[in-house]
């Protein structure tokens, strides 16, 4: 490329020419020199002209530059070219940027076709997190996690590039709106929760005054009742708040403890008397049972008098040793009636000792009526012969029925 002068031309008066399709174009002048440095001085423009080409050229191809501004490039060195002063391969060079034109609007094409779906992409994702957001403004109640993912939906809505200004502020309006409306909603509910705790913890309140009126109470049966019925109550109520619903248990559970403690202790003293009682009377039940009925039937009888006052003075057994215990009892009392009347129907009307009494008790109403005879009482007489006549027919009955 030494030879400049394929390229260009200095005429007799240093008038520098440039070759073109078009016919020689004037670039200059040359006075300093020979026409060949005159246009080596205007080859080496053109140099620089073909480097800043190549420049554009190589950023182009590799990606490193913006098609969209190597595209303006481009059309500002082809539009230059027609008027450069310089000398070289003005057609050459002027094809080479027709077909980087070509190259740099296909290219602007590429990137405003992927910057197209980038904003798409971007524009779908923030709809799809602003829907998310106004769904769980609308319905969630789960405060925490939904205030959590709320955060992280704001998070995420930074990192999104590539929407339009209008559309994203359409977009940040929705997300802003259903955050507020997600923040007013909670703040309603957890007001209205704190009303609720605040009446729970009144209702609370009472049931626990109750409970500690009732921890001394010796009212075993009703107050275990009614304690069992206070606990179902406190179930069944709302929660206070967390500190107030902490202290408020501990005072009612130490309630419920100090009644039931002390019920226990009542109970075990109890059991031990009432086993102390079980085995008295079983002592004493195995004493009449061991009586020989049969030889003295009226000495096991009189025993089971004396013993009857010992089985009442032992007291109260076990609940469960009770049924057990009375059924041997009668069983030993039948035994004994039993063998009194078979001797009772074996003894002579003269030995019989109740019909014997019977006739003791007619000879003092007999004497009874003497001596108010003898002392000429008349109210005594009539006393005395209607007790005297009333036994004597007591007697008759019983000696005819021996």
């Amino acid at each position: 490329m030494n030879d400049w002068t394929a390229f260009g031309r200095v005429d007799a008066d240093g008038t520098v020419y440039v070759k073109t399709a078009e016919g020689d174009r004037v670039v200059g002048s040359w006075q300093a020199g020979t026409p060949e440095e005159g246009l080596a001085h205007f080859a080496r423009r053109f140099a620089d002209l073909v480097t800043e080409v190549e420049l554009v050229e190589a950023r182009l191809k590799s990606g490193a530059a913006d098609a969209s501004h190597s595209l303006t490039s481009v059309k500002r060195l082809r539009q230059q070219l027609d008027e450069a002063h310089v000398v070289g391969d003005i057609e050459g060079l002027g094809n080479r940027l027709d077909r980087l034109t070509t190259l740099a609007e296909e290219k602007a094409g590429e990137a405003r076709a992927a910057r197209e779906t980038a904003r798409t992409e971007a524009v779908a994702r923030k709809t799809a997190l602003v829907e998310e957001a106004e769904k769980i403004a609308a319905e969630s109640t789960g405060w925490k996690s939904a205030g959590d993912r709320l955060k992280e939906i704001l998070d995420e809505w930074k990192t999104i590039r590539g929407v339009d200004k209008k559309t994203d502020g359409e977009l940040w309006k929705r997300f802003a709106t259903a955050r507020d409306g997600f923040t007013r909603r909670r703040g309603a509910h957890f007001a209205t929760l704190d009303g609720q705790r605040k009446q729970a913890q009144t209702a609370k309140e009472d049931l626990v005054t109750e409970a500690e009126g009732l921890a001394d109470s010796t009212e075993w049966s009703a107050t275990a009742n009614r304690l069992k019925e206070l606990m179902a109550e406190w179930k069944a109520a709302p929660r206070a708040a967390k500190e107030a619903e902490q202290r408020l248990w501990e005072r009612f559970r130490a309630a419920q403890d100090a009644f039931f403690t002390r019920r226990s202790e009542v109970f075990s003293a109890r059991d031990a008397e009432y086993k102390g009682n079980l085995d008295k009377k079983q002592a004493i039940l195995a004493e009449v049972e061991a009586l020989d009925v049969d030889a003295d039937p009226r000495g096991a009888q009189n025993k089971l008098r004396d013993a009857q006052a010992a089985w009442h003075d032992a007291g109260r057994v076990p609940r469960e040793s009770a049924a057990s215990l009375d059924r041997r009892w009668r069983a030993a009392e039948e035994r004994i009636r039993v063998a009194m009347d078979s001797a009772w129907r074996k003894t002579t009307p003269q030995d019989n000792p109740l019909l014997q009494q019977m006739r003791e008790q007619v000879a003092e109403a007999e004497q009874r009526l003497e001596r108010a005879k003898a002392a000429g009482d008349a109210k005594r007489v009539k006393e005395a012969e209607q007790a005297l006549n009333s036994k004597k027919q007591f007697l008759a009955l019983a000696e005819q029925a021996s």
